[in-house]
């Protein structure tokens, strides 16, 4: 690590930060956590800011110091490895710019990322919980009723609360007998649509009533009585907070809003809806991805096993 501050001081003047091209062709909801890495890379060179580190000089031995001391800071695994993606991004990037040999770059991208035997982060919520989470929202207020469609799309429609905080009323579409949702994609991204149905639909449905149908964003913020206030939309940081805030008026303890987001691909999973229709769902480029979500235990391996019959008497 000894020579990663002086690499840091031969960044060459006039040339485009690799990292900030990388970053700004990330989609909003996943820039956020890049940055986040990119920047505590950044910190341990020796630099106060991503724009001031030359990626485009990094070696093998300087990724590897990188990786060596964020383990031995007590960075998790997972923490690590999103630290070596971020890097491989930004790298990646300052090859196609013309900035880096294909030699150097395969050389970085050949560094391992480090093995975890730990616990999937996160977990699925029961049914007792998500019950006593709505049997605990007040359907009188209007706030109450904005919470429980929030709880909807977070659950039944498995939505980030990013997306959740960027939906237009005009992506609302009731068909009759079920809600069509339009989730807006970002710049060279394709929009998806999913349904809601039953409690879900019927959830948001109650929340419009009391919102009503002008344009602009779908969820407003409310004051102390619970009164909505017109056109205050809602942050995805405020979203979170009313998710956490539901759990804890039911006693449900140790729940991320991003939960709610496991569940819908758990749930989805255990009542035979294949992968590739959840992935589509959930918004995820690849089956892998939604796998990873997928919080069912030994519990969905021992319903698997009762559908293969073996014609044996005894």
């Amino acid at each position: 690590m000894s020579d990663l501050p002086i690499l840091v001081k031969k960044a060459v003047k006039g040339v485009k930060n690799s990292a900030r091209v990388y970053l700004a062709g990330l989609a909003k909801s996943g820039r956020r956590t890049v940055d986040t890495q990119l920047r505590g890379v950044a910190r341990m060179v020796g630099a106060d800011s991503i724009d001031v580190v030359p990626w485009h000089l990094l070696k093998h031995e300087h990724v590897v110091a990188i990786k060596t001391k964020a383990l031995e800071m007590g960075k998790s695994p997972a923490t690590v490895n999103l630290m070596l993606a971020g890097i491989r991004g930004a790298v990646r990037t300052a090859w196609n710019m013309g900035l880096m040999t294909a030699e150097d770059l395969a050389r970085i991208e050949a560094v391992k990322g480090v093995k975890s035997h730990t616990e999937p982060k996160g977990r699925r919520i029961t049914s007792g919980e998500l019950g006593a989470i709505m049997k605990g929202i007040n359907p009188e207020t209007p706030s109450g009723k904005r919470d429980a469609g929030i709880i909807a799309l977070a659950y039944c429609g498995g939505l980030r609360r990013q997306e959740i905080a960027k939906l237009q009323v005009e992506n609302v579409n009731d068909l009759g007998e079920e809600l069509e949702i339009t989730i807006k994609a970002g710049k060279g991204r394709k929009d998806r649509v999913l349904f809601l149905n039953n409690g879900g639909a019927d959830a948001v449905r109650d929340y419009l009533s009391v919102r009503g149908d002008s344009s602009g964003f779908l969820f407003w913020a409310s004051l102390k009585g619970g009164q909505l206030t017109e056109d205050s939309k809602m942050t995805d940081q405020a979203i979170y907070a009313r998710i956490k805030r539901c759990a804890k008026v039911a006693g449900v303890k140790t729940l991320s809003p991003h939960d709610m987001r496991r569940s819908f691909v758990s749930d989805m999973l255990d009542n035979g809806v294949d992968i590739s229709t959840v992935a589509s769902m959930a918004g995820h480029s690849s089956v892998s991805t939604t796998q990873r979500y997928d919080r069912r235990g030994d519990e969905a391996k021992r319903k698997a096993a009762k559908a293969l019959h073996l014609p044996y008497r005894r």
